[in-house]
C-alpha cells in the first residue's frame, strides 16, 4: 500500500495550467506523447525491477507507483478526451490518485507489466490524438476540480506530466541505486 502523500492546500487551476504549460517548454505535446513510452522503456531496461520496488525517498512513491500513475493517466486521459470529443461540454471527473495507487496496488506489479499496459493505452490514445483538428482542439470541458479546460489545454498539460514523471522516475531511480 503506498504510504500517505502529504496534504497540501489544492493548488489554483489557472496557475497548476500555466505551470504546467510552462514546463512544456513550447514542445509539440504530441511528439511528447509519442516519444514517452520509448523514455519509460530506457528506464525500465536499465535498473534493475528490484530498484522500482524500493521507496526511495520517505512517504513518496515507489517508481512502479509512478509507472502506474502514468497507466492510470493514460486511461482517464483518453476517456477524457473522448468524452470532450463526442460531447458538448461534458462534466470532467477527477481522480484520487493515491486511492488508485493504493487499490490498484501498484507497487507489487513488475515494472515490465506496467509498462506494456502504457504503450498499449499510449498507441491507442496516439491514433486519437494525431487525428484531431484545430476546432477538435478547441472543445472543452468542465473539469470538477479545474473548471473549464479545452482539448489543446489538456493535451499541452499532460506532455509536460510526461516530462514530469520521467524525470521523477530518473530521480527515484538513481536515489533507489544508492541504497
Amino acid at each position: 500500500m503506498a504510504p500517505p502523500q502529504p496534504t497540501t492546500p489544492p493548488e489554483d487551476p489557472n496557475a497548476y495550467r500555466a505551470r504546467m504549460i510552462e514546463q512544456l517548454g513550447g514542445r509539440d505535446p504530441i511528439t511528447v506523447f509519442s516519444e514517452t513510452a520509448h523514455a519509460l522503456g530506457q528506464l525500465v531496461s536499465r535498473f534493475p525491477a528490484r530498484h522500482f520496488h524500493r521507496r526511495p525517498f520517505p512517504g513518496k512513491w515507489t517508481p512502479c507507483e509512478v509507472l502506474g500513475h502514468l497507466v492510470d493517466v493514460e486511461w482517464t486521459l483518453g476517456y477524457r478526451t473522448r468524452l470532450i470529443l463526442c460531447q458538448d461540454r461534458p462534466r470532467i471527473p477527477s481522480m484520487d490518485q493515491e486511492q488508485w495507487a493504493s487499490g490498484q496496488r501498484h507497487a507489487e506489479r513488475e515494472p515490465t507489466e506496467l509498462l506494456a499496459e502504457f504503450r498499449a493505452l499510449r498507441g491507442i490514445n496516439l491514433r486519437l490524438w494525431r487525428s484531431l483538428t484545430d476546432r477538435d482542439l478547441d472543445r472543452t470541458g468542465n473539469h470538477e476540480e479545474r473548471g473549464l479546460e479545452s482539448l489543446r489545454d489538456i493535451l499541452q498539460m499532460y506532455a509536460a506530466h510526461d516530462l514530469s514523471h520521467i524525470d521523477q522516475l530518473t530521480r527515484y531511480l538513481e536515489a533507489a541505486q544508492e541504497d
